[in-house]
Formats: C-alpha cells, sequence, structure tokens
C-alpha cells in the first residue's frame, strides 16, 4: 500500500476502496482481467521486466492485476506491509513451509491445528528431514519447552482452533518465537482482520483459508500469506513463481468483493453465534458448547481481549452420550434430523452449515490423536450464517429434541 491516497484511511473504507488503479474505461467496481500473458511495450522493457528489474506484468504465474489488488486490500485490512494469493489455504500453508524451512530444521504446531495442517506439516514434510514437535494449544510451557535452540524455525499456531474454539495468546508466542531467533506464524481464517490482527500482536506471518470468510458465501477456493515486504518478495515469491501455487484471477475477484462486506458479516455472524451457543448451552441434550465468546469458554478473558471483544462465527458442541458409539449415533441422528441447515464441512457461509469433524475434517487423524485433540465422535461444528435465529435453533432442535427415540 505504497500510494499516499490510501493513507489514513479507516480499515472499512479500504476494504470497500483499495485496488490497483482503473483502467481508462473508468469501472467502478473492480475489473476482473482474465489473461494469462501480457503484451510488452518493447523487447528492452520486457527483458527488464522479466529480470526484475522493472515493475510490470509478464505472465499469469508471476502476476495479475485482479490479484494484486486483492492481495493490497488484505494486506491493508490485515496491518501487513504486503500479501502474496494462493490457490488455497493449504497451498499458502505448503508454499510457507517450503519457503522457510529446510531439512533438519524444526517446527512447533498445535495438536489442535486443522487435521490437514497436521498431517501435512507433521507427516508429509518429515520425508523431507523437517522434524515437528506437537504441542497443546493452549499451554504456554509446552511450546517454550519444545523449542530447541538454534534449531526451531517456526512456531505455528491456529486461533481459535477448528473445531474446539482454542485460544492461544498470540503477543506470548511471539515472545516465545522471537526470543529463540524463530517466526510466528498464525492462521487468522477464524477470526479475520475484522476481529483480530496478529501482526499487531507481534506475529510474522498470517495465513488465510480465503475460502472461508474472506469469501464468505462458499463461492470460490483461495488462499494467502500476510507478512512484511521483505519476506513476500524475497522468500515466498521466488517459491511461488517456481511452484505455480497461485490465485486464478477469477477467484481473487470473488473474494476481492467479499472483503467488502467482510466487516458487517463478522459482527451480526459473531452475534448470532453467541445468541446460539447460549441456547445450546441451556438445552438437557448438550453436554457441552465450546465458542471463545461464551463465559465458561477457559479462554474467553483473552479471546475478547484478542479479537475485539467477539468470539467469532463459528462453535461447536457435544451431545450428551454414554460411550463413543452411542453418541456418533447421536450427533448423526441430530446432522440427519436438519431440514433448513447445510450438512456441509466448509465454513464462513452466510447459510449455517454443520459438520461431523470426527469423520470428516479430522476423520484422517487416528482415534488417539482426536481425542488428544478433543475431538470426540458426539461433536458437531456449526459454522453459523444469516438465516433468522429461530430458524436456526428450530432446526437443530428438531433433532436434540428426539434423541430420547434412539
Amino acid at each position: 500500500m505504497t500510494d499516499p491516497k490510501w493513507a489514513g484511511l479507516q480499515r472499512e473504507t479500504l476494504a470497500v476502496r483499495l485496488a490497483v488503479e482503473r483502467s481508462q474505461y473508468g469501472e467502478n467496481s473492480e475489473a476482473l482481467y482474465l489473461s494469462s500473458g501480457y503484451v510488452q511495450p518493447s523487447a528492452e522493457i520486457s527483458a527488464r521486466r522479466f529480470g526484475g528489474q522493472e515493475e510490470g506484468y509478464t505472465y499469469g504465474r508471476s502476476g495479475n492485476p485482479t490479484v494484486t489488488s486483492f492481495e493490497q486490500r488484505l494486506a491493508a485490512l490485515e496491518g501487513a506491509q504486503a500479501c502474496l494469493a494462493t490457490a488455497s489455504g493449504m497451498s499458502a500453508i505448503m508454499l510457507m513451509c517450503f519457503s522457510l524451512l529446510k531439512a533438519g530444521d524444526h517446527v512447533i504446531i498445535s495438536q489442535s491445528m486443522f487435521g490437514s495442517t497436521l498431517k501435512l506439516i507433521g507427516s508429509e514434510f518429515a520425508r523431507f528431514g523437517v522434524e515437528t514437535s506437537i504441542v497443546p494449544q493452549t499451554d504456554l510451557a509446552a511450546w517454550k519447552t519444545a523449542i530447541r535452540p538454534g534449531v526451531t524455525r517456526l512456531l505455528f499456531a491456529e486461533t481459535p482452533t477448528n473445531p474446539l474454539s482454542e485460544v492461544c495468546d498470540i503477543a506470548a508466542l511471539a515472545d516465545l518465537a522471537h526470543d529463540a531467533g524463530a517466526l510466528l506464524a498464525v492462521d487468522n481464517c477464524f477470526a479475520t482482520p475484522a476481529l483480530q490482527r496478529p501482526i499487531e500482536l507481534g506475529a510474522d506471518i498470517v495465513m488465510h483459508s480465503g475460502t472461508k470468510y474472506l469469501d464468505g458465501q462458499g463461492r470460490v477456493l483461495a488462499g494467502a500469506l500476510c507478512a512484511s515486504e521483505q519476506m513476500v518478495t524475497e522468500k515466498f515469491l521466488p517459491v511461488q513463481k517456481n511452484s505455480g501455487m497461485v490465485l486464478s484471477p477469477f477467484n481473487a475477484w470473488v473474494v476481492l468483493k467479499g472483503l467488502e462486506t467482510l466487516d458487517l458479516r463478522m459482527k451480526a455472524q459473531s452475534a448470532l453465534t453467541l445468541e446460539l451457543a447460549q441456547w445450546l448451552e441451556a438445552h438437557p441434550a448438550v453436554a457441552r458448547v465450546y465458542y471463545p465468546g461464551l463465559a465458561s469458554h477457559p479462554q474467553h478473558e483473552l479471546a475478547m481481549k484478542q479479537m475485539n471483544g467477539r468470539g467469532g462465527a463459528v462453535l461447536s458442541f457435544d451431545v450428551k452420550a454414554g460411550n463413543p458409539e452411542q453418541a456418533r449415533a447421536r450427533a448423526f441422528h441430530v446432522l440427519d434430523s436438519m431440514r433448513v441447515l447445510s450438512l456441509c464441512t466448509n465454513l464462513g457461509d452466510t447459510k449455517t452449515l454443520c459438520a461431523h469433524p470426527a469423520s470428516t475434517s479430522h476423520g484422517k487423524l487416528s482415534e488417539a490423536q482426536r481425542q488428544a485433540a478433543g475431538i470426540t465422535q458426539g461433536l458437531i461444528r456449526v459454522a453459523v450464517g444469516l438465516e433468522h435465529p429461530k430458524d436456526v435453533q428450530d432446526d437443530l432442535a428438531r433433532g436434540l429434541n428426539t434423541l430420547d427415540s434412539l
């Protein structure tokens, strides 16, 4: 964000306005540039652009004006110097790890992270000589103990976590990482910059699955890394150009437009989620509700401090059951009884989406790994949309109120 005309504007304004300059046609809605290649003014300018001595678009894998608009806008919202867009959230994690790690390096991640993240870093990168320590999300002492001086390169946290909404102290983890000469990366998918800005709390890298709340309507896949200009330019960009983990212009345009309503959506959906969480907490068929906005949440005070006084738009709850087999059957009954809400593993939509993490997002983990992460067979995750709260409650009550009939 180098153009001085954007200086001093509030984030809500930047979310609507910040983009590359309009074309000669003066379009008010940002243009969608669908082109894999770019005509060069001269051979000399072409040589300078391909050589990195002059700015300019050369090939779709190296940059696109629509993608640039998305990157500039998200960087501004996160308070980052720069942003690099990728094809998905997982590709953003892959790009980060390939760019920063080598054989013999050590990474620390939370045991409560998204299942695919655990698999990618904990298993796949092990084949290339990268070692991983997996620690309890909220145990700061465990993070500290796991650090290997001179070897640990990266601490990677997801906060709140999927699906139990565990919250870690970003500022404290940043201090631990920096004292050890390591970097702190934060998955900000659940909170988004509308609620939480990890860079302001000391994080070095913010990772996004733009597929979720940045888009906001479940339309496309997208990912992003926000960091310093130096890290993006010297570390991430060269690897991206050679690997091709790029965001398509159309998907970038969709998510760019989604950012315009991000602040309004997150405020509204957070309020609706709190109302649903309070209703579920009082329901006799529910054993426990996991939501940072509830006073009963173990990290409620920290969440309110880090997340602008809101709990986000995702909650999970355990149905009451006697054993894992019964818990699974009862959770399935609640999900299969729904007539309005969507049985869908995505999140961040305007439609409320419900899922069974133990058999979907965390289904590839071992039972021991799921138990360590607190993922029970009776757990249901709800990503709350924008429907009327009574309709959401009535649809869940249809299954919850008939569990005794099983």
